[in-house]
């Protein structure tokens, strides 16, 4: 009968997930951190920031956002795949994207022009070192008295190099001054205002639309933020030259990884960083209960400039390690599995 059928498909599934992970290799914790990513930091020329601290940049200009933009995103968000601009080509559903398109267009002008959402950013950089698979921000360049502990999770699938973001910052014992960034940006101030004005005319459509540009702008923010920063604000690498395209591929130097995806799954990571930036009073986003942001078009991440930095995905996790990131994080067992659910192995 019909509930025998999908119990047996369950089991089915249970089956193939448990034979999935124990065919992959997994190692402990302890090998896992034996087996970091090598980098050879004596020879590592790392650049002192141009600027140290933190610093807000309020209404930013959207006609400057703007040019920023990723579209190919915002047509997955209709449910159309495909690459801008090559997607107005596409025989199902070019016509459609074109129409899609060139209403966004409306929308984003009349939002520009009028001024219609806020944009707003913090950012941070500070003096930093990596400890076990943690790291340590400091005050100042004296670098004796922590401001802050970032925690990283570390990959246990047995592979060449086990990553956490811990690897790319240069550990506490090589003597090697190093510094990472954080940030917070956000595009979705007026947002509600605007989609009840049209919920309020009945225009779902545009109403739907407004998101869908807002959560663009966001990215565009995020996307200008990080080239300021590499070229200017850190000025880690002073002679970069992209097109938006380049950086939609990001081909720069440089990674932004934001806690909550595959680099660090663990969305608790919010709060430190929250906390470090003073997002919620300085720029007006706060998180929910379920550690999501609000205003919905937001982004928060962290800087790292290492030319090895990369994204990676931590995978599944083993016991070991989710006993041990309960304890450095200073919270429960139960509570971390419960945030890292998604990534337990066992």
């Amino acid at each position: 009968d019909f509930m025998n059928d999908i119990k047996n498909e369950y089991d089915r599934l249970r089956e193939n997930h448990n034979k999935k992970y124990s065919s992959k290799n997994y190692i402990s914790l302890e090998e896992a951190r034996n087996n970091k990513l090598q980098i050879d930091w004596k020879n590592q020329k790392i650049a002192k920031p141009n600027f140290l601290g933190i610093q807000t940049l309020k209404n930013y200009s959207l006609e400057e956002i703007k040019k920023y933009i990723d579209w190919t995103p915002f047509f997955i968000a209709w449910e159309m795949k495909g690459k801008y601009p090559t997607i107005f080509e596409n025989e199902i559903y070019g016509e459609e994207a074109k129409k899609l398109f060139n209403d966004a267009q409306i929308i984003l002008n009349k939002i520009v022009d009028e001024n219609l959402l806020t944009a707003n950013a913090v950012y941070g950089i500070f003096p930093a070192n990596s400890f076990n698979d943690g790291i340590q921000l400091y005050y100042d360049e004296s670098r004796e008295n922590i401001k802050t502990v970032l925690h990283t999770l570390r990959q246990q699938e047995d592979k060449s190099a086990n990553l956490a973001l811990a690897d790319f910052i240069a550990p506490k014992n090589s003597g090697i001054d190093d510094y990472i960034g954080a940030f917070a940006v956000t595009t979705g101030i007026g947002v509600n205002e605007l989609v009840k004005e049209f919920e309020e005319n009945h225009d779902d459509y545009n109403a739907i639309m407004v998101k869908a540009i807002a959560d663009r702008l966001a990215e565009a923010f995020t996307e200008l933020l990080h080239e300021k920063i590499r070229k200017e604000i850190w000025g880690y690498v002073s002679n970069e030259n992209f097109e938006n395209s380049d950086l939609i591929s990001e081909k720069y130097q440089g990674i932004r990884p934001a806690p909550g995806y595959p680099a660090q799954p663990d969305h608790t990571e919010k709060i430190a960083l929250f906390n470090l930036l003073d997002v919620e009073n300085s720029i007006g986003i706060s998180l929910t209960e379920s550690l999501a942001m609000d205003p919905a078009a937001s982004v928060c991440g962290l800087y790292f400039a290492n030319p090895e930095a990369k994204y990676f995905n931590v995978g599944k996790l083993s016991k070991d390690q989710i006993e041990d990131y309960a304890k450095r994080k200073n919270m429960t067992f139960a509570e971390i599995e419960k945030w890292l659910a998604p990534n337990l192995r066992y």
